[in-house]
């Protein structure tokens, strides 16, 4: 049993949830997401929540279960609140700034890295060193930070590159004389 799959996903005023087609739709405030529907799982919209429960006792059912309702509470907490990551760049002449519908970024490369911002993701530079990536997917906002990161990331010696904001980078000791 699923200790997660059990617990209904509660809808909050605001936000309406439809089922059509095999597809879920979550519409609310900051706008409207959908999910493809597993057909190892039944989904139930009653009672102002979303009920999701095996459709047989399969290995593959049980395990879609839990990993199903999670998706269906990103889709809501999407919707009324959104997500966010923050990125830190550390280096001598490291910087990020927002242009039009790119991000700059300097990562001493001997060209400056243009990023295209994809649709439906916001991005701030509030200082030069701090990237704030927000939106509503979940799984856009972090595959696109993912990517930024992927550009320069931590090195072990002197922390350098662009990490998360709370990561810890796992610094190693310099060579010896």
């Amino acid at each position: 049993m699923s200790r997660i799959g059990k617990k209904p996903v509660a809808i909050p005023s605001g936000v309406t949830a439809s089922i059509a087609d095999g597809i879920l739709s979550v519409k609310g405030p900051k706008g409207l997401l959908t999910l493809s529907l597993a057909d190892e799982i039944v989904y139930k919209v009653e009672n102002d929540a979303v009920a999701v429960t095996p459709a047989n006792n399969s290995r593959k059912a049980r395990s879609y279960w839990g990993m199903q309702r999670t998706l269906v509470q990103n889709l809501i907490t999407g919707v009324t609140e959104g997500f966010s990551k923050v990125l830190e760049i550390n280096g001598v002449g490291y910087r990020a700034n927002v242009q039009g519908k790119n991000l700059k970024l300097q990562l001493g490369f001997s060209h400056d890295v243009d990023f295209a911002i994809p649709d439906g993701i916001d991005i701030k530079t509030p200082d030069n060193t701090t990237v704030e990536i927000s939106g509503i997917d979940k799984q856009q906002v972090g595959q696109v930070a993912a990517e930024i990161r992927r550009w320069r990331k931590p090195e072990p010696y002197k922390g350098k590159g662009i990490k998360y904001r709370g990561e810890y980078i796992f610094r190693k000791e310099g060579k010896k004389k």
